[in-house]
């Protein structure tokens, strides 16, 4: 298992090889001031500006290894040059300067020719000083950049799944679609057809109403299911509408064609889906909230009366002329106790209406909620905000 790091704070990897170089030239140079101890706290106070100058603080450095006899401010200073400096011939350059630094006495008259054994033990001792921290800078370096290629690999590995779930998303829509079109289209086909010949042989005026209703809704699914279809099959992105989208306008005929005991209030502007900035969605949201909840009341409150309102309050929040007022528009169903007297349809429900419509009105940045009532009916609420009005002028 590979241990995961922690990454070393920024003053912490400033600091620390400052305080190792100071430590280096107290040691080498003890705490009396003198030449040899200015140079090298210089260079050690110099690494501070490693990051930003590698090649000057190198420089600087070096009058510490020639005159002080301190090794970690200029192996420091030729370990960033390095890591960041990575060009041969400046490194060359570097390192030759630094071996120079090393391999030549203070003062420089000490310099014995004659001493093969200690020359060629100096020069060693140079060549590792100066070949190490290049060596070591360059493994830093490339380590850096094969964790950035690792990374830009991963990304494209993980943007390549994401396509390939794209296509196979693709592929299970264009086979829901085939299966809805071949078992719910040619069933609803059936029952409109049906609706037909019953509302052309029936006697009775109400059988005849009741199957022309059965009919228009028949047609209606099939136009709503055409759509859904065209919905699964599109690969993504922007699709125009195959059929017209319900709006506000149908709401009084959704709300006939319920067969409940509905009373409608609408109160807002007609222009305020336009100031609102997203007609077509919020217009879709209201419609498919008082649809479900409209077909809850059927299944779960048979008899019960029911009350739709849509309603827009135009400022909510907000001190006039502030600018941060927004405007709403509010959705409630809310029906009373069921009838005891009336049969209950036996519609199946899954119980995921309420949630898919909670979920559209997050999407547009509104809210619902639906709970029972003391008297054992139920509401659904929905507050679906709109763009923020212009500000108002101020008054003279």
């Amino acid at each position: 298992m590979t241990a995961m790091t922690a990454p070393v704070p920024r003053w912490a990897s400033l600091l620390v090889p400052m305080a190792l170089a100071v430590a280096d030239a107290l040691l080498v140079n003890g705490v009396t001031l003198g030449l040899e101890l200015n140079v090298s706290l210089v260079a050690a106070a110099a690494l501070l500006l490693r990051r930003r100058l590698p090649m000057t603080v190198f420089l600087a450095t070096l009058p510490g290894i020639l005159i002080g006899y301190v090794w970690f401010a200029p192996m420091i200073a030729m370990y960033t040059v390095a890591a960041r400096r990575p060009d041969r011939r400046l490194l060359a350059f570097s390192a030759l300067l630094l071996a120079i630094a090393h391999f030549v006495p203070w003062p420089v008259s000490d310099f014995e020719p004659t001493a093969y054994r200690e020359n060629t033990l100096t020069l060693i001792d140079a060549c590792v000083t100066s070949v190490g921290p290049i060596a070591l800078g360059l493994l830093v370096r490339t380590r850096g950049e094969l964790a950035a290629r690792i990374a830009d690999l991963t990304r494209s590995r993980r943007h390549a799944d994401e396509l390939l779930a794209q296509q196979v998303l693709s592929t299970e829509r264009a086979r829901l679609a085939r299966e809805m079109h071949d078992v719910v289209a040619h069933q609803v086909s059936l029952i409109s057809l049906q609706a037909g010949a019953v509302q052309i042989s029936a006697a009775d005026t109400q059988a005849r109403e009741s199957a022309r209703t059965i009919r228009e809704l028949s047609v209606r699914t099939l136009d709503e299911l055409r759509h859904m279809v065209g919905v699964l099959r599109a690969a993504g992105g922007d699709l125009e509408e195959l059929t017209p989208q319900p709006c506000l306008a149908d709401l009084p005929r959704l709300i006939e064609l319920s067969a409940l005991d509905v009373d409608y209030e609408a109160d807002y502007g007609e222009g305020v889906l336009e100031d609102l900035g997203q007609s077509e969605a919020v217009e879709r949201a209201v419609f498919r909230i008082v649809q479900e909840a409209l077909t809850n009341v059927r299944k779960h409150a048979p008899g019960a009366r029911v009350r739709v309102r849509v309603s827009e309050v135009g400022e909510v929040g907000g001190a006039e002329g502030d600018g941060k007022a927004v405007r709403e528009l509010r959705v409630e169903v809310r029906n009373g106790a069921p009838d005891a007297t009336a049969a209950a349809p036996g519609l199946p429900g899954g119980g995921h209406g309420l949630i898919g419509l909670r979920e559209r009105a997050q999407l547009l940045g509104g809210t619902l909620e639906a709970h029972p009532l003391p008297d054992g009916g139920f509401v659904v609420r929905a507050r679906l905000p709109g763009a923020r009005p212009a500000p108002r002028p101020p008054r003279s």
